[in-house]
């Protein structure tokens, strides 16, 4: 049995789906669904339960023999919330207690960490889990603090003796874009963001460049494929003797011009851009490049290639966004 947390979510319903092609487990999800169509994730899916958060840990006493695997990809994750209390709980406070569990229980745990801990990128893009390394890094806001601090609270723990699960990882999340988020909103992809323009023949609006060295729509972002992701996530599955702190990218920056006009040619459109300034409150802060360092996964012996950016983008856009039913 494998429980994914988070599991009607976008990377989370994505690996649902994936870990059902292949069979053989049966599935629990944990996660609230809310009163949207985010029940539509899991639409397809045949589960073995799926249960409300405040249910977890009464289930996984009932069945800890049978549990194998917890994915723990819940979290609070909007970069925007302001509720430090909340975020604390849910994304410090609640993967402890999974963690806890884990190694008393001897159950393998893979986590959800993020490329927000990374601030902005002075101090590099290394996923380095040793304590000094980790106290370098400065995250912009409360929800990259917090799996920040998770991943320190890791750090510690593995580095003294005692009782850990039997396998772990953290995975830093960088640009994730792919089907199965369009429950997001605001925090959709960048991609899903410009489909919405370009599918009407509208302009892409992206932000103007505030910095001499960076042309407009020159700021870069490391764009990686969901299928990448649950790939990458797949692997770690099948390789229990695997643990640390991952970066899960594409390992290739490429600029918002470049998915604009990948989103635009996947829909036979020649690009169509227009620059707005980028906001006086956020400009400080606002990152001009992320790239993820993918040299600890390959060396652990993750060897398959990367989808490109212009063939994720036409896959999301032809197979999903313009298909009638864009659901995984």
């Amino acid at each position: 049995m494998i429980v994914i947390t988070g599991g009607a979510g976008f990377i989370g319903s994505n690996l649902v789906a994936a870990l059902e092609e292949r069979g053989g487990q049966d599935l629990v999800v944990c996660d609230r669904l809310g009163k949207d169509d985010k029940w539509r994730n899991l639409a397809k899916r045949a589960l073995a339960a799926l249960l409300p958060p405040e249910s977890l840990f009464d289930f996984l006493e009932r069945h800890a023999r049978e549990i194998n695997l917890i994915f723990h990809m819940g979290a609070v994750s909007a970069t925007t919330e302001t509720d430090a209390d909340l975020i604390i709980a849910a994304n410090f406070m609640l993967p402890q207690r999974l963690w806890e569990w884990c190694a008393e229980t001897e159950t393998r745990f893979i986590y959800a960490s993020s490329a927000a801990t990374y601030g902005d990128g002075s101090a590099g893009f290394g996923d380095d889990i040793a304590p000094a390394a980790l106290a370098q890094l400065r995250p912009l806001n409360a929800y990259g603090w917090s799996k920040h601090l998770f991943d320190r609270r890791v750090a510690r723990l593995v580095g003294q003796p005692g009782k850990r699960p039997a396998q772990w990882a953290g995975l830093k999340f960088f640009n994730v874009y792919g089907p199965n988020e369009y429950h997001k909103g605001a925090m959709k992809s960048v991609a899903a963001q410009l489909y919405a323009r370009a599918v009407k023949g509208d302009a892409a609006r992206l932000f103007r460049s505030h910095r001499a060295d960076v042309p407009d729509g020159g700021q870069q972002r490391d764009f990686v494929y969901v299928r990448d992701c649950v790939e990458m996530m797949l692997w770690l599955h099948d390789h229990p003797e695997v643990s640390g702190l991952f970066n899960i990218g594409s390992g290739a920056a490429r600029s918002f011009a470049e998915l604009a006009a990948a989103v635009y040619r996947a829909l036979g459109r020649e690009p169509k851009i227009d620059f707005i300034d980028t906001p006086i409150e956020i400009r400080d802060r606002y990152q001009y490049f992320t790239e993820a360092r993918m040299e600890r996964l390959r060396a652990a012996g993750y060897d398959r290639p990367m989808t490109s950016l212009e063939d994720g983008v036409r896959d999301y856009v032809q197979n999903y966004l313009a298909a009638s039913d864009p659901y995984r």
